[in-house]
This record gives C-alpha cells, sequence and structure tokens, in this order.
C-alpha cells in the first residue's frame, strides 16, 4: 500500500468528488445550494492543492487558499479509501504544506467541519489546529459547524526556512507551486 502525495490536477479532484465518502459527500451538500464534481474540483484548484494516491489512485485531495491577505483556508476530502492515506496527508501537512501557507505571510489558517464528522474533528486536533466556537446554523439547513484554526503562534513548530524548496517534496510541481489543471501530463507537455 504506497501513499503518493502529488500536485492536484482538476481530472484527479474530479474524480475524487465524484466519489466521496458519505461523510464528506454530506458536509459539502450542506455548503452548497447547487455543485457538481468539475465545479468543486475547479474550486479546489485555487492556492495549494495537492492529491494523495493510493496505489496509483486518486482518494484524496487537500490544501488551502487565501482568502485575503493573511487569512487561509485548508480543506481536504476523499474517496471511502481515504482512510489510508490521512498518514500521508498528516506527514505532508507538517513538512509542506504548513511552511508553504507560513512563507506566504498567513497569520491565520482557518477550517470548518460539520459537528458530526468526527473523523474530521479528530483529524483537525491531531494536525494542532485549536477548536474556537460552534456555527450554529451554518449549513444551508440549519447544520451546526465548528471553526478550528491554526495561527501564526500557535504553529511555532513549522519550520519556515524549509519552505523555500518545500515544493520539490511533491513530484511534478510547477512554479506556482501547484500542479497543472486538466489531464495529467509529462512536465514537458
Amino acid at each position: 500500500m504506497t501513499v503518493r502525495i502529488i500536485p492536484a490536477t482538476l481530472r484527479d479532484l474530479s474524480y475524487i468528488a465524484a466519489n466521496l465518502r458519505p461523510e464528506d459527500r454530506t458536509e459539502i451538500d450542506c455548503q452548497f445550494d447547487e455543485w457538481s464534481p468539475a465545479l468543486l474540483a475547479l474550486t479546489a484548484l485555487q492556492g495549494f492543492a495537492y492529491v494523495a494516491e493510493l496505489n496509483g489512485n486518486p482518494e484524496a485531495g487537500f490544501g488551502a487558499a487565501e482568502q485575503r491577505g493573511g487569512l487561509w483556508i485548508a480543506w481536504s476530502w476523499g474517496t471511502r479509501r481515504m482512510r489510508r492515506c490521512v498518514p500521508g496527508i498528516t506527514a505532508f501537512f507538517r513538512a509542506v504544506l504548513g511552511p508553504e501557507v507560513a512563507a506566504r505571510g498567513a497569520f491565520r489558517v482557518e477550517a470548518r467541519a460539520l459537528a458530526t464528522n468526527e473523523l474530521a474533528l479528530r483529524w483537525l486536533g491531531r494536525l494542532g489546529a485549536t477548536q474556537r466556537c460552534r456555527l450554529p446554523g451554518y449549513g444551508r439547513n440549519g447544520e451546526d459547524f465548528l471553526l478550528y484554526d491554526w495561527t501564526r503562534e500557535s504553529w511555532n513548530h513549522v519550520p519556515l526556512p524549509k519552505a523555500a524548496g518545500a515544493e520539490a517534496v511533491a513530484t511534478g510541481t510547477d512554479h506556482c507551486r501547484q500542479g497543472c489543471a486538466g489531464a495529467r501530463s509529462s512536465p514537458s507537455g
């Protein structure tokens, strides 16, 4: 069982979004009036976006995007096999994604999770996020969410000097630190 983290592509994220695990589908359904796998994938390609492959198959998408100067939103969703990728994603988050976001001047990174999504809530805690508050009625049908964050003060462990070369850890990234949208191709085109 080999987990590999690669730059996200529209194709891979669309596949993952079309095959979401039930917990993620429920969480996404209550945040959008209408969505499609392609639209979710396209939206996810903003900022830093990665895919976790399990034995060569895309199983989870994750990343972070800047909402405004210094404020970032972290996200992740996956297929039923995402659980097998979590250790690899966690290590990549700590070694690469966290330093990338910090190097871009983030002072706050937020993540929201459906209050009933126990797996997501436990994982956010393991990633070092702080639970800030309950967001009653945040979902379009009145579902409660929980807001988590990392702040500049809470990520003292993030090795900023390593962030400059962080994109080299992910295979095939472009110089914008994210993959090319569309079908996967070789770096030469």
